[in-house]
């Protein structure tokens, strides 16, 4: 009988890159640079360390470039039932936030229009916080403007791991 194979997605915390934050649940503080998280496919991600990144053309806050300081966040994605854990990778990348608005709640009413000056002052981050109602897995998630603002310093691949649990991911 064939079982399906299990994956743990773990990260060193106490390797952070120079200069570099890590938070927990509290907005990130304008002009800083903090560890985020990409979650993508192994072939995206070898895309992505070429070229770099690209803007989303939209999403829940419009057009910019998604991540998350939530690791357990970053590795839900791409949302694919389908997809095997083992083509699953995560961006680990350092970003300067610059200056941050929270969006803390449905129909925001900078919710898409956070980094256009026209309708006021000007953002180049979008942050959503955890358990506010923005995201069903109420999990925290950032949108970045400009892709350039994004160091990609590594990519996380899941580890194979035995247990009693097939076709489930798991967290530490």
């Amino acid at each position: 009988m064939y079982q399906q194979q299990s994956y743990s997605w773990e990260e060193d915390d106490f390797q952070l890159p120079p200069g570099v934050k890590k938070i927990g649940r509290e907005q990130p503080n304008c002009g800083q640079t903090y560890v985020m998280y990409h979650g993508t496919t192994r072939t995206i991600a070898k895309a992505i360390q070429q070229d770099g990144f690209k803007q989303s053309a939209d999403g829940m806050l419009g057009r910019g470039v998604y991540l998350s300081r939530d690791l357990k966040k970053a590795s839900r994605y791409p949302i694919d039932p389908s997809l095997p854990d083992s083509e699953r990778v995560v961006i680990r990348v350092k970003v300067n936030v610059g200056n941050v608005i929270a969006i803390n709640h449905q129909r925001h009413p900078r919710q898409k229009n956070w980094h256009d000056r026209r309708y006021g002052e000007v953002f180049d981050t979008a942050w959503c916080p955890p358990d506010c109602g923005m995201t069903p897995s109420g999990l925290e998630e950032d949108c970045v403007w400009d892709p350039t603002r994004i160091k990609i310093d590594r990519c996380i691949a899941p580890t194979p791991m035995a247990g009693p649990m097939p076709g489930h991911r798991f967290y530490k």
